[in-house]
């Protein structure tokens, strides 16, 4: 049996890259065919994102609520990974703090993936409450 402290080892999925790279491909990218080539390689096939508010179905829909994202926040907007992504058994986590480069946080959360076969099939992007 395993020591309790020790950290079990799997053959599983990088989750730290996956989910880094989502941040950096998907959600950091201004050009809407270099993030679509990204959702290609980064998510299953028809994938769905679940937002506070809202559920996006598919990769072209995906792609379009980064980009609007992006457009509205203005162009230094960027997503910073805080910390390294944790995961096992399909499933992984990664915190995140965005705001303009150099400037202050307007928003933290984390992105929680469902990931088959090393891809994310599902993303729940949970926001932190918005300290008063």
């Amino acid at each position: 049996m395993p020591d309790a402290i020790t950290p079990a080892t799997t053959d599983g999925p990088d989750h730290d890259r996956l989910l880094r790279a989502n941040l950096e491909r998907v959600f950091n990218e201004r050009n809407g065919s270099m993030r679509a080539r990204a959702l290609d390689e980064l998510y299953g096939a028809d994938p769905v994102m679940y937002e506070p508010a809202n559920v996006v179905r598919g990769r072209a829909a995906i792609s379009e609520v980064a980009g609007k994202l992006l457009e509205q926040f203005g162009p230094d907007f960027r997503f910073v990974p805080d910390g390294a992504a944790v995961g096992h058994h399909g499933f992984g986590v990664l915190r995140w703090r965005a705001g303009p480069s150099g400037g202050p946080v307007v928003v933290t959360g984390s992105d929680v993936a469902d990931v088959v076969d090393g891809r994310i099939e599902r993303l729940w992007v949970m926001l932190d409450p918005q300290k008063t």
